[in-house]
């Protein structure tokens, strides 16, 4: 039978950058059994191996730096100085795994609070509910998948991840490191893959977790064939960031601009809606739109550049679409809109009123858009803020405890940040959303947790 393959491309120049050979259902079965029996030793590693192991990866990515940053550059189109920093927060997730990976403590309690439990005491502590399955998208070809295997090792199970069809040079790269570190053959697996055979994978029993990152269509989709799998989803968003007048924060308007347009936008926590009170407005919509002219797309391999290409045509296009319904609905647009296949300019919108209906303002535009509205009264900022099936993350710039308070208390994400933009994100913090936005919690701690199950011992 003949192998399928897959070309990967550079999203900046076309050109074929490596390929992959796509595994077949019954390749796929044969991994997970691989998994399964990894898991058999994965499971009876020490801390300080698990530990040891982890810190030898993380050594590894940082030697290999130039090399995996300019890999990403090409397979990804991310700016390569953003490249160099998703390989530092890599070096640093694997390190935290290390770290937590001696970590995974227990409790000892007395169970004597009823005449049943007299003369006993229980002990508890966690362990790896089993094979693990990740499901990674292109946009953090390394960070994203290493939130799924460094948890899964440090916790002591077995992973098979597959990598992101437009991106998938960089896992296989990061799991011929992990071969080399790390004392279990098939402790990780990727396995590069169309959907069809993904959907096998997730609808495979001897999998006891499923971490998907990626659209919430797809990812609530696999959860409904997943089984009784315990299910992590980091899914999408459209964060809103808040700006108020008593703004303490000087270079807010850099960071909006950077946070809606770096790497074109193909991020899960980008700024997709700019409110600004209404004082501030005129002199802060006039900052962030300067600075959107001046940053057009460039190559990704230029150390001065924010944004590259969109991963593809395709996606391209359907950003293009979008705005065009928003303006023909009377959005106006405050810089030009101007795609050259997959590259797209920067794009800011001035939106009246809630925006209701329009996709910039209701779904993930995932590419170079950003919203504007103003607000007059801080409650109506957080109306229109909270107007959203989804829930990832929020920002607000503010200087005061009241209404820092009142966003707290109001806005239902899974993580507010003040005096900075959504899209701040640090690799231990516990990292997801609600409602659409997702289930469950990244950050390498608390992803154990969702890989793992308590398990008790009661003595007489």
């Amino acid at each position: 039978m003949t192998e399928a393959r897959r070309r990967v491309l550079d999203p900046w120049t076309g050109e074929v950058v490596g390929e992959v050979v796509l595994a077949s259902a019954t390749e796929a079965r044969a991994a997970a059994l691989r998994s399964v029996v990894a898991f058999g030793r994965t499971s009876k590693l020490s801390g300080y191996e698990r530990r040891d192991a982890l810190r030898k990866v993380s050594q590894s990515l940082g030697a290999r730096a130039a090399e995996i940053a300019e890999l990403i550059a090409k397979e990804a189109g991310k700016p390569i100085t953003q490249a160099k920093g998703e390989v530092a927060r890599a070096v640093s997730t694997f390190e935290l795994a290390a770290e937590e990976s001696t970590r995974m403590n227990g409790e000892i309690m007395p169970l004597d609070i009823s005449p049943a439990g007299k003369d006993t005491v229980g002990y508890w502590t966690r362990v790896p509910a089993g094979p693990v399955l990740g499901i990674a998208p292109f946009n953090f070809p390394l960070n994203l998948v290493a939130h799924k295997v460094a948890p899964a090792l440090a916790c002591g199970a077995s992973i098979v991840l597959k990598p992101p069809p437009q991106a998938p040079l960089t896992s296989i790269l990061l799991a011929a490191i992990v071969k080399e570190c790390f004392p279990v053959p098939d402790a990780l697996q990727v396995l590069p893959s169309d959907n069809d055979v993904a959907e096998t994978l997730v609808r495979d029993s001897r999998f006891a977790t499923l971490s998907f990152t990626g659209s919430t269509k797809v990812g609530w989709h696999l959860r409904s064939i997943a089984g009784n799998k315990r299910v992590l989803l980091e899914l999408g968003g459209n964060a809103a960031v808040l700006v108020h007048e008593d703004n303490p924060v000087k270079d807010a308007a850099a960071r909006v601009v950077s946070a809606a347009f770096a790497y074109a936008g193909q991020v899960c926590i980008k700024v997709q809606r700019l409110l600004v009170h209404r004082p501030i407005a005129e002199s802060f919509v006039a900052e962030i739109v300067k600075r959107a002219r001046h940053a057009g797309p460039r190559s990704p391999l230029d150390p001065e550049t924010l944004l590259g290409p969109m991963i593809d045509v395709a996606n391209a296009e359907r950003v293009e679409a979008w705005v065009n319904e928003a303006t023909q609905a009377g959005a106006r647009p405050l810089t030009p809109f101007v795609r050259e296949g997959a590259r797209v300019h920067p794009m800011v919108l001035a939106v009246e009123g809630d925006g209701a209906g329009l996709k910039v303002v209701d779904e993930e535009v995932f590419g170079p858009v950003l919203v504007v509205q103003t607000y007059e009264a801080w409650q109506e900022a957080l109306r229109l803020a909270d107007r959203t099936r989804y829930g990832l993350q929020a920002g607000i710039f503010t200087d005061s405890n009241a209404r820092i308070r009142e966003a707290w208390d109001t806005l239902h994400v899974g993580g507010l940040v003040v005096n900075d933009v959504p899209t701040f994100r640090v690799d231990s913090m516990p990292y997801g959303g609600t409602r659409d936005s997702g289930i469950g919690r990244e950050g390498v701690r608390f992803a154990m947790e969702e890989m793992t199950e308590r398990k008790l011992l009661v003595m007489r």
